[in-house]
């Protein structure tokens, strides 16, 4: 299991920007695929991007496509999420998770954190 820790979410208006933060507890952070995951009020948690152990090889569902950012500092045990061109659709509660794999299905991550609020405003 791994402690994670997100932060930087908030409120911003449509077309702004926010980065989200996930801090890990793990030693050995770099063996973990991590990824960001959201669930918008009353619907399913969906996948949102994810990025391999090494940092090489990223993810991302087609709604966040070109708009948003993954990526990972192995030396600080660090993910982040870089969200641009913020729209109302994308207001959810964001999850950071790891797996021992890449992939894009939430049954694959053992551990998450306990999600961050980002709310776009119309």
């Amino acid at each position: 299991q791994v402690q994670l820790v997100e932060s930087g979410g908030g409120l911003v208006q449509t077309g702004g920007s926010l980065r989200l933060s996930c801090a890990a507890s793990a030693r050995a952070f770099v063996n973990y695929a991590m990824a960001w995951f959201r669930q918008p009020p009353g619907q399913a948690r969906e996948f949102v991007a994810v990025v391999a152990r090494s940092g090489g090889g990223t993810r991302y569902a087609d709604s966040v496509k070109d708009r948003f950012t993954i990526s990972r500092d192995n030396a600080k045990s660090t993910v982040y999420l870089q969200m641009n061109s913020l729209k109302p659709e994308d207001t959810a509660v964001y999850y950071c998770a790891a797996s021992s794999i890449t992939d894009t299905s939430p049954a694959m991550y053992h551990s998450w954190g306990q999600g961050t609020q980002v709310t776009v405003s119309s």
